[in-house]
């Protein structure tokens, strides 16, 4: 009979057919579960506050992803509201490789308009979603131990605030960049391979193993095309492929005759999916610009000489979600190798899955060598995850033998005891301070990249008002976030399937912006075709190489010159006699 202490036996197990566990919790664990999951909410609502503002300046985090990446992979659905095309042929077009996030974003864009707020809202509401499929997924771990654990688990609820409250979180998952979309559809796939019930999924002869049962059909499809999407989202997807397939094999029973069927039929599915985008899409259309976006990734890769130096900073630059969760979420890993290890990994699939995600990706920083924060977005997830379900299980583990409440009291127990207490300081240390980091930055926001682009863009609006026919179009590397922005059109200085010259030539931009100084590549494609006139300096965002926003009016060599005003500038002899008469000569005679 339950009574309510953590020390009894704190459910009860109902005999059934089925091969789920019914349990009923002890007495206050609902109420301290939702405690957990109120304050998570409340830290989550805080990623609402401030959509407009900067990414968090002075921050640990200097990817220059803030100033490029939310307009580069949303550039097709901006483009196609604002000037009704996808794609500008010559220019940097990541969607004919990567349409998922678009398509997503010209969905909302159809109702919002196009938007930065409306693109972070996105962003934000994929990391809510984040946060119940990481919730559900621990919770369907939860309920395999269930069986052989004597108190329910917290893993779930500790999990989801873990991840509320972290600062590094905060600060990439409110940007519309692609690693956020991509963690939460291989949740989804991980959900959608623990779905299948090995034993039952096929039929038990083996002429008949191939057979699936049309229960289990359904999800096997359904993670057929969860895979392709991606792959479609961000191509280093491929990476994670591992975690899920060995999510799949766990709950096959770890039989081939069971595994190969099922893994088959999804990478039929996939491949299926995948061929048909590249054939009747990519190949009739988007061929070079397909390509493109490979070849342009090609600059960092591993090398023989280079391959200790680049893993040592692949695993140090993991501090960048914070040192102490880190070292702790590693640990946590290397804890749940050796369990999986002692029992020949025949425990639970789900937890391994998760060291496969990280190693995986990892995989790929170490192969890239190009260490962005933002690509760590994508193993933050699964390392939370594992120090969360580590930490519940180490309780579990200690809580009933803690020397304090029994008589015999042991080197071993009280060994126990410190490990238990210093994990829970350190969870707790984790907690605090990441929230007063992520309580700091959603209260003090800062809008100097906003206010850079709206100067930057009344100013394109004065010189339409003076000179009509002077192009608006803007040349820039952050040319794709101004148009998210600001509404103006505009191309990149930097990627692009034309070399500059040639695009520059083509589209004849009237504007250029540049980051603190006109680099060398980018005035000599100008120089033979414009002038070069500074209208403005804007300061933006806080990283010494990129914090000078300058706007420059490209003005047709063979043009009269102008100043900044857009007025044109004439030289009169010094030593002519500046007579009242003689300046009106001037102005007046016919140019």
């Amino acid at each position: 009979m339950m009574t309510g202490s953590i020390l009894e036996p704190p459910v009860q197990v109902q005999a059934s057919a089925s091969p789920r566990v019914r349990v009923r919790p002890v007495k206050g664990f609902y109420w301290a579960e939702q405690a957990l999951l109120g304050l998570a909410a409340i830290f989550y609502a805080l990623h609402f506050m401030h959509l407009r503002a900067d990414f968090p300046n002075h921050s640990p985090w200097m990817d220059w992803a803030k100033y490029t990446d939310e307009g580069w992979y949303g550039d097709a659905a901006i483009r196609h509201y604002l000037w009704g095309r996808w794609n500008l042929p010559g220019d940097f077009n990541p969607a004919a490789a990567l349409p998922v996030w678009p398509v997503l974003e010209a969905v909302l864009f159809r109702f919002t308009g196009v938007s930065l707020v409306a693109a972070r809202v996105l962003t934000v509401s994929i990391f809510g979603l984040i946060l119940l499929a990481s919730y559900f997924l621990l919770r369907r771990w939860a309920s395999s131990r269930m069986a052989e654990s004597v108190r329910p688990s917290f893993a779930p609820a500790i999990a989801v605030l873990l991840l509320a409250t972290n600062p590094f979180c905060f600060a990439f998952m409110r940007m519309a960049i692609l690693e956020p979309l991509l963690v939460l559809l291989t949740l989804c796939a991980l959900l959608l391979a623990t779905r299948i019930s090995g034993g039952s999924l096929f039929l038990r002869s083996w002429p008949a193993a191939t057979t699936l049962r049309y229960r289990q059909l359904v999800p096997v499809v359904v993670l057929g095309l969860v895979l392709p999407l991606m792959v479609l989202t961000k191509t280093t997807a491929l990476f994670l492929f591992p975690a899920v397939l060995y999510a799949l094999w766990g709950v096959t029973g770890r039989r081939w005759r069971n595994f190969v069927p099922a893994a088959g039929t999804s990478l039929a599915v996939t491949a299926a999916v995948w061929i048909s985008y590249y054939g009747l899409v990519v190949r009739r259309h988007y061929l070079s610009d397909y390509q493109y976006l490979f070849s342009a990734n090609t600059y960092t890769k591993i090398t023989a000489a280079t391959f200790w130096s680049v893993l040592q900073d692949t695993l140090l630059d993991g501090t960048w979600i914070g040192d102490t969760l880190f070292w702790s979420s590693l640990i946590a890993l290397g804890a749940w190798l050796a369990a999986s290890a002692a029992k020949r990994f025949r425990a639970h699939s789900l937890p391994i899955a998760l060291v496969l995600w990280v190693f995986g990706y990892a995989a790929f920083l170490a192969y890239h060598a190009n260490f962005a924060p933002r690509y760590y977005t994508v193993i933050v997830v699964p390392l939370i995850l594992l120090l969360a379900m580590a930490f519940d299980v180490l309780l579990g583990f200690a809580i009933p033998r803690l020397p304090l409440i029994h008589g015999r009291v042991s080197a071993f127990k009280w060994g126990l005891s410190v490990t238990a207490l210093g994990s829970t300081a350190t969870m707790l240390f984790i907690l605090i301070h990441g929230a007063q980091q992520t309580v700091h930055y959603a209260t003090h926001p800062e809008y100097t990249f906003l206010t850079a682009i709206h100067r930057l863009g009344d100013a394109v609006q004065r010189e339409s008002a003076v000179n009509p026919r002077h192009s608006r179009l803007v040349l820039s590397i952050s040319g794709s976030d101004i148009s998210l922005i600001d509404g103006l059109p505009s191309i990149c200085d930097d990627f692009g399937v034309m070399e500059l010259p040639d695009r520059v030539a083509t589209y004849k931009p009237g504007w250029f912006a540049a980051w603190n100084n006109v680099e060398d590549d980018k005035m000599a494609a100008l120089a033979p075709m414009y002038r070069l006139v500074k209208i403005g300096a804007y300061p933006a965002y806080d990283d010494p190489e990129r914090n000078l926003l300058i706007l420059y009016r490209l003005d047709p060599v063979n043009s009269p010159r102008r100043g900044r005003t857009g007025r044109r500038r004439y030289f009169i002899n010094p030593h002519q006699r500046r007579s009242k008469k003689t300046l009106t000569a001037f102005f007046a005679a016919p140019r």
